[in-house]
């Protein structure tokens, strides 16, 4: 399994001497990222000598793209955008790197292990892919998002898998005020432009690594546009959320406080984001013009508002969500107790009762013995009941706890229309980098 790695600049990597078995020459390599169990990695390698390798088989699914410098497979030179992809256990030919030449190199399910001269493995499908990508033509992405401007070459699809790697382009201007997740992972390198999200900046050199129903999005593109080199496992399907919140808490044992006792505490996303600026006016105007985009082609999508700012919108659902339970039964005889939790209408209302008129009737925000916690159902212990309109249970994968992938909720698995769609998964500390990664709760 890989961990997520988001956002980070290959300059934040430290170098190691490549691991290209069979070959001749020099060359060293940054790893973006790896999975230690079944050998799969990410690379980036320069070529510090001419390099070349005989003709044979990889133990892994293998590709080349060509950053800068030339590559030479099977006697046809390539140069900048050239591209290889060398199914596992299919024989290649020879392949030769220039120095300087300077490449991005995938390893999927297998290790980095070659066979000079090897014939075609048993159960091995496909044949090796060769491309000139910088002589593809640029096609529209089929459904981007709220606005046009996405644009994609693909250079390989796996019929079976699903698993594809292709080169995207937004062009500047092209934004998208959600937030998305997708069934599968998906990894990416920025090869030309600039763009902001919500991990950060991603810039030339730039890298993510994100697992399966990690949330992400709220881009703006810069002049001059931005272009990904972008792999993902499987078909990847947009699931989109709004107004997003994450609260957590609990019982301080031994810290906070002075008084030396036990402590309730809890944060929330937009305690995190407080006092946060970093989309500048720029970026907040291109939010806005691709929520004006969505509203006009009929989407009835919510304002866009950072963490940090307006109402705290953890403290408005939970609110909402004992209601509603009340309103089921949930809350019992408090019939005069209502609340009117329409998105965003009470400002920075956030329904702290400490020491108010409801006296023993706490949702949660002061001590006192009626405390209202977040179990479902009108038939929960004690009487405690929150309605948050969907079952939990309806929001996973139906294999996620028995099948193989049970040990990591980011694993990724296939999907098709008329399963349920799982919910996203908390992304709280992801590896970022010091020149690129962000933090300001928008990433969680």
């Amino acid at each position: 399994m890989r961990p997520h790695v988001e956002l980070i600049h290959e300059g934040d990597y430290v170098w190691h001497a490549a691991e290209l078995v069979g070959g001749q020459g020099r060359a060293g390599e940054r790893r973006l990222s790896v999975d230690e169990e079944d050998g799969s990695s990410s690379l980036r390698i320069d070529f510090r000598t001419d390099w070349g390798r005989g003709p044979g088989v990889h133990h892994a699914d293998t590709e080349y793209y060509v950053l800068q410098g030339t590559m030479t497979y099977g006697g046809r030179r390539l140069g900048r955008g050239g591209y290889v992809h060398a199914p596992r256990g299919v024989p290649t030919e020879a392949i030769t790197f220039a120095e300087g030449t300077r490449i991005l190199h995938y390893r999927e399910y297998g290790d980095a292990g070659f066979d000079l001269h090897a014939p075609r493995r048993p159960g091995a499908r496909d044949d090796v892919v060769v491309l000139d990508t910088e002589a593809m033509r640029w096609d529209a992405v089929p459904n981007p998002g709220p606005m046009p401007g996405l644009f994609i070459k693909y250079l390989r699809v796996d019929p079976v898998t699903g698993f594809y790697t292709r080169l995207v382009h937004a062009q500047g201007g092209w934004s998208d005020h959600r937030l998305a997740h997708h069934p599968c992972y998906e990894e990416a390198y920025t090869v030309q432009g600039h763009m902001e999200y919500n991990f950060g900046t991603l810039d030339l050199g730039t890298y993510f690594f994100r697992p399966a129903r990690v949330k992400h999005g709220h881009f703006t593109t810069m002049e001059g546009g931005a272009t990904w080199l972008l792999r993902s496992d499987g078909e990847l399907h947009n699931w989109y959320t709004q107004n997003a919140w994450v609260r957590w808490g609990g019982e301080a044992v031994n810290y906070g406080g002075t008084g030396g006792g036990r402590m309730r505490w809890s944060q929330s996303a937009h305690d995190l984001g407080r006092g946060s600026d970093r989309r500048g006016a720029r970026d907040l105007a291109d939010l806005r013009a691709s929520l004006a985009y969505a509203r006009s082609q009929g989407a009835a999508d919510a304002d866009h508002v950072p963490h940090g700012h307006g109402a705290d919108r953890s403290l408005l659902a939970i609110a909402k969500a004992l209601d509603a339970a009340r309103l089921q039964g949930g809350h019992g005889d408090h019939g005069d107790h209502v609340h009117d939790h329409a998105d965003g209408r009470h400002g920075d209302h956030d329904h702290s009762h400490a020491k108010g008129p409801h006296g023993d009737h706490d949702h949660g925000h002061a001590d006192g013995p009626h405390e209202h916690g977040h179990m479902d159902g009108p038939h929960a212990p004690h009487g405690l009941a929150a309605d948050w309109g969907a079952d939990p249970r309806s929001l996973e994968h139906p294999g996620e706890r028995t099948d193989a992938g049970a040990h990591n909720r980011g694993h990724g698995r296939a999907w098709k229309q008329g399963d349920p769609v799982p919910a996203p998964i908390l992304s709280s500390l992801p590896v970022r980098s010091r020149s690129r990664g962000r933090w300001d709760a928008d990433g969680m």
